[in-house]
């Protein structure tokens, strides 16, 4: 499967935006973008150009994706199937890109980021209403009870989310029980609970030429 290797604080470099994608380390003072705001590369700083509308798309696309952590193909996928939902496409891919397994495992806390919380759904550390789930793209539906199992209550990593989830917080919609580890996804989030500054449009004009 591809997967990309290189380095996640160049990623945020490049879409000029802090993407949050080292956890902890991105609300520290080694957080690169902090220290380096200008994209990466030799000329990063000297780095300009003519700004496009299609460069203007393409950026807001990879940039989305970089945020979520899927591959071109998957979100292109995601991007038909929003359009074959009711109600406004852009609102629909979002919303299906939150309600990604990986990403709620995010959200509620049991991960220090997105790319740590697919490493754990992958590695049979999760439940969904008592099933083992192992796809971090499976999703979540309102009602549903996403537990740490009890064999992986004990990991390192997983104590250590946990105890720092204070940190960015727990969303309305998620019914957080701590102690227990588990949480339940009390509904589907709306675009206004969506915080990342995402020009979803800008994607739809892309994808729709």
């Amino acid at each position: 499967m591809a997967r990309y290797t290189g380095s996640s604080c160049r990623l945020c470099r490049r879409e000029n935006l802090k993407l949050f994608l080292k956890g902890d380390r991105c609300y520290g003072d080694k957080c690169s973008f902090e220290r380096r705001p200008y994209a990466p590369g030799q000329h990063g700083q000297k780095r300009s150009g003519k700004t496009t509308d299609y460069l203007l798309q393409l950026r807001e696309k990879q940039k989305v994706k970089r945020i979520y952590g899927a591959l071109e193909g998957q979100f292109r996928r995601y991007y038909y199937q929003a359009e074959k939902q009711k109600g406004i496409t852009g609102t629909n891919l979002l919303i299906l890109l939150e309600c990604r397994l990986d990403n709620m495992v995010y959200k509620m806390g049991f991960a220090s980021s997105r790319k740590q919380a697919r490493q754990f759904v992958r590695q049979n550390h999760f439940s969904i209403n008592g099933k083992k789930v192992n796809i971090p793209s499976c999703q979540v539906k309102t009602g549903d009870v996403i537990e740490v199992r009890k064999d992986s209550q004990k990991v390192k990593a997983i104590l250590e989310a946990v105890e720092t989830v204070v940190k960015r917080g727990v969303p309305k919609w998620i019914s957080l029980e701590k102690d227990k580890f588990k949480a339940t996804v009390t509904a589907i989030p709306n675009r206004e609970d969506l915080t990342m500054p995402i020009q979803e449009q800008l994607i739809i004009e892309l994808y729709s030429k």
